[in-house]
C-alpha cells in the first residue's frame, strides 16, 4: 500500500517548495521510557477494568485516564449532534471500514457499527459533518495494490446517510486528487468547503456531494522553530468550527511519527471562512516535549464542546515505549482565553483528568468471539484484502471460515481486530479443510508478523514476517488449539491439542520494534487469524480474548 508517511514525505516536500463493574489495578511498571514516565509521576498508571479485564477510562469517581480508546485509534473525527457525540478513526487496510462509535461524555464509547461495507482504496483520516439534518462522511481513499482503478495517490469520495447508525451510501467521487485530511464547514457565506492539508480548499455544492469550483490555496500553517526535533513540516488534519465571531482552524504539523516530539497541535482563526486567518499567539496548543512523557506525537485535534460547555481536544498519541498498539485516543479538556483563544489544559496527561458531566453509555466491547453470528467489521475485519474478497469469509453456527489463498500469512486471506492493553492473552481453536494452512497471529502488516501455523504435516512458525529458521516440532494434526500471550512486549506462544495441557514453543520473541518507525506504516501490533494454501478452508472457533494485569 501506499504509506501514510511517504504521503506526509510528499506533503513536507510541496511545502518546502512553497516555503463495566471494575476495580481499579495498578499495571506491572514498564520498562524502558515508560518507566521513566511511571517514575516522573511516582507512581504507575492506574485504569479501571472492565469487560475480560480490559482497561477502561472512567474511573467511577468522576474522573477518567486517558487513554479513553485504547488500541490504535486514530485520527478522530467527532461530530456533536445534541447530546450525543459520535466519531470515527483512519480504518486503513481493514474492510469493512469506519467503524461509529457513540457516547454522551465523550470517556465512555460503544460502537455502533461501519459506515463504509466496501473500501475502494486505503482509508486515511476522514471527517463527519452533520448539514441540513444529513450526516457525511469526508474520505481520502489512497491507492492500494488491490485499487487500481484510483486515478490518483490520494482520492476524495463522500458517503452520506440520514443517520450515523446508516444505512450509508455507497462512496461517491469528488474528483479531487492528491489530497487527503479533508474538513468540513459551512462559511458566514452560507456555502459548504473542505479544506485539506498544506493549506488547500475546495467549494462543495449545496448538497455537498460535489465540488463547485476549483482547489485553491486558502491558509498557511504555522510552522515551529527549526531546531525543533519533528519527523517533517507536514501541515494536515484540518478541523474547523465556529465560535462566536470566529472560525477556528486546527491543525497538526510536525509529521505522524517519528521522533516522540514531532506531532503537535497548533490553531488559527479568522472572522471569514475566507481568511486573512492569523495564528494562535501560543501555538502550538499541545506537543509532546519529551520522550520522558507518557504520550508521544500528539495531535490531530477535534475541538469539541462537551456535556456542560466543556470545550475539549480529542486527538491522538503514542503510550510511550508502547508504539506497538499503535495511535490512542485522547481527550483533553481546553479553556477559552478573555482574547478568544484556547489553551489546553490536561498536562502531559499522566493524571486523572475530570470527566465531563454527561451519562455515561456501556463502554467498549468484547473481544472474545463464539462466531454465533457476524461481527465483522465492529470486532474483526478483513485485512488488505478488495471488496469482493469479503465473499471468502464466513461467520456463523459457532465458526468463522476463512477460504486459503496465496503462501502464508503476507498474501492469504486474514482478519485482525484491535486491542489496546499492555498485556493479553489470545486463543483459539483452529481445524483445516482441504489443502489450506491456517493458525493464529500477532500482525502488524504484511510484511511484520509473528505467530504460528499447520497445514497438516507440520507446523510453522513466523517471526519478523518470515517462517521462522527454527520451526516448532509441533505434532503433524488438522486440528490443534493455540494460545499467544503477548505480556509487556515479550510474546510467547503455545499448542494443545486438547484445549488443556498446553506446550510452550522453545522460542520466546522481544516485539517492541513491530511498530510504525520500523516498516513505515501507520498501524499497530494486533491479533489476527490467517488462510493460506492452494484451497481449502481453516474453521475457527472459540477465540478467546483475556487482558493480564
Amino acid at each position: 500500500m501506499e504509506s501514510r508517511r511517504s504521503a506526509l514525505k510528499l506533503t513536507a516536500l510541496g511545502a518546502l517548495a512553497a516555503g463495566g463493574s471494575a476495580t481499579a489495578r495498578t499495571l506491572p511498571r514498564a520498562t524502558g521510557p515508560a518507566a521513566r514516565c511511571a517514575t516522573a509521576t511516582d507512581a504507575a498508571p492506574q485504569w479501571r477494568r472492565g469487560i475480560e479485564g480490559q482497561r477502561i477510562a472512567d474511573l467511577g469517581d468522576g474522573r477518567f485516564l486517558n487513554p479513553v480508546l485504547s488500541g490504535d485509534y486514530p485520527d478522530p473525527s467527532v461530530l456533536k449532534d445534541g447530546d450525543d457525540y459520535y466519531m470515527t478513526h483512519s480504518s486503513f487496510d481493514s474492510a469493512p471500514g469506519l467503524l461509529i462509535w457513540h457516547s454522551r461524555d465523550l470517556v465512555n464509547w460503544r460502537p455502533l457499527g461501519p459506515a463504509l461495507a466496501k473500501p475502494l482504496g486505503t482509508v486515511f483520516a476522514v471527517d463527519i459533518a452533520k448539514h441540513d439534518g444529513r450526516y457525511f462522511i469526508y474520505i481520502p481513499f489512497m491507492k492500494a495494490p488491490w485499487s487500481p482503478d484510483l486515478p490518483s495517490f490520494a482520492n476524495t469520495y463522500v458517503i452520506h446517510a440520514p443517520s450515523m447508525a446508516g444505512p450509508w451510501s455507497d462512496p461517491i467521487d469528488l474528483k479531487i486528487g492528491g489530497l487527503i485530511d479533508p474538513g468540513h464547514v459551512v462559511g458566514e457565506d452560507g456555502h459548504r468547503y473542505l479544506f485539506f492539508n498544506d493549506g488547500k480548499r475546495v467549494r462543495l455544492t449545496p448538497d455537498g456531494l460535489a465540488t463547485a469550483g476549483p482547489v485553491e490555496d486558502a491558509y498557511k500553517a504555522w510552522h515551529y522553530p527549526d531546531d525543533w526535533i519533528t519527523e517533517a513540516f507536514s501541515p494536515e488534519g484540518p478541523k474547523l468550527f465556529r465560535r462566536g465571531d470566529w472560525f477556528y482552524l486546527v491543525n497538526a504539523v510536525g509529521g505522524t511519527s517519528g521522533p516522540p516530539t514531532g506531532h503537535m497541535i497548533v490553531a488559527a482563526r479568522s472572522r471569514s471562512i475566507h481568511g486573512p486567518w492569523e495564528n494562535c499567539p501560543h501555538n502550538p496548543i499541545q506537543r509532546t516535549r519529551s520522550r520522558d512523557e507518557m504520550w508521544w506525537s500528539r495531535g490531530h485535534a477535534t475541538c469539541v464542546e462537551g456535556p456542560g460547555g466543556q470545550w475539549v481536544m480529542v486527538y491522538h498519541g503514542y503510550e510511550a515505549g508502547l508504539t506497538t498498539l499503535g495511535r490512542q485516543t485522547l481527550v483533553e479538556p481546553i479553556e477559552w482565553t478573555a482574547d478568544g483563544w484556547f489553551r489546553a489544559v490536561g498536562g502531559d496527561l499522566s493524571q486523572p483528568l475530570a470527566k465531563p458531566k454527561g451519562a455515561a453509555v456501556p463502554h467498549g466491547m468484547p473481544h472474545s468471539d463464539d462466531f454465533a453470528s457476524s461481527r465483522l467489521g465492529t470486532l474483526w475485519n478483513l485485512y488488505n484484502s478488495a471488496p469482493a474478497e469479503a465473499a471468502r469469509v464466513a461467520i456463523g453456527n459457532g465458526a468463522l471460515a476463512l477460504q486459503a489463498r496465496g503462501k502464508g500469512p503476507s498474501d492469504g486471506t486474514v482478519v485482525t481486530q484491535q486491542v489496546g492493553d499492555r498485556a493479553y492473552e489470545v486463543t483459539v481453536e483452529v481445524e483445516l479443510e482441504g489443502g489450506a494452512q491456517g493458525g493464529l497471529l500477532l500482525l502488524f502488516d504484511d510484511r511484520l508478523f509473528l505467530g504460528m501455523g499447520i497445514d497438516g504435516s507440520r507446523m510453522v512458525s513466523y517471526r519478523g514476517g518470515k517462517a521462522s529458521y527454527w520451526p516448532e516440532p509441533a505434532p503433524a494434526v488438522r486440528k490443534m488449539h493455540m494460545r499467544i500471550v503477548n505480556q509487556d512486549q515479550i510474546v510467547t506462544m503455545y499448542y494443545s491439542l486438547d484445549g488443556k495441557a498446553w506446550t510452550r514453543h522453545g522460542v520466546r520473541s522481544e516485539v517492541s520494534g513491530y511498530n510504525a518507525n520500523t516498516v513505515d506504516n501507520l498501524l499497530s501490533l494486533r491479533p489476527a487469524l490467517f488462510a493460506s494454501g492452494p484451497d481449502g478452508r481453516a474453521l475457527f472457533r472459540n477465540f478467546r480474548y483475556r487482558a493480564l494485569a
